[in-house]
């Protein structure tokens, strides 16, 4: 099986594209002292005798910068979809007014600032490392490429060049992201 270079470096930077992926939805996860609708994502919702994700019964939006509303479909579940938002460990304080569950985002403490930087430092970390593994797997396959005889020593030294600058891209990708969030959220 012979691989070449640009086919081996489009699976690489495929996988790293994920670890990306994964590490934004971390991100979205965090709140920062804006309103946004993925802030809600986690929050499952005991209705129709299971649990199910909010998006399942309602919609959320974004009427103003510290303010979400999620408008429920069904009157029968408004109760379950107000006590899931409360009971979600977010520290929101939903208000129900009909069909429509108004949610304010309170302000920030300092204190959590710091303890959501360090959240997504973790984060980041981890995306990292993800992508360190995935430049660990593709230094193995030139290696055994090489050893195999299927490649030279000078085409494994441009292989090992060109995996390193991927993954030096990458971890620059997923540094910039980081320091987005921690703008982010300590934006006051």
């Amino acid at each position: 099986m012979t691989t070449d270079l640009k086919t081996l470096l489009n699976d690489l930077e495929r996988r790293m594209e994920g670890a990306l992926e994964s590490l934004g939805r971390d991100f979205s996860g965090l709140r920062s002292g804006r309103a946004s609708p993925n802030l809600l994502e986690p929050v499952r919702v005991e209705a129709y005798g299971s649990m199910v994700p909010l998006a399942q019964v309602g919609s959320v939006a974004v009427p103003e910068a510290r303010m979400l509303t999620v408008s429920v479909w069904d009157r029968s579940v408004v109760g379950a979809v107000e006590k899931a938002i409360r009971d979600s460990g977010l520290g929101l304080n939903p208000a129900t007014e009909g069909q429509t569950i108004r949610v304010p985002i309170p302000q920030l403490t300092g204190e959590r600032r710091a303890e959501l930087a360090k959240a997504a430092a973790r984060y980041a970390e981890g995306a990292r490392i993800a992508v360190r593994g995935v430049r660990r797997d593709g230094m193995d396959q030139a290696k055994a490429l090489e050893k195999k005889g299927d490649i030279s020593q000078d085409e494994l030294k441009t292989w090992s060049d060109a995996i390193q600058k991927l993954t030096d891209q990458f971890t620059k990708r997923v540094d910039d992201a980081l320091a987005d969030k921690e703008r982010d959220i300590k934006q006051v």
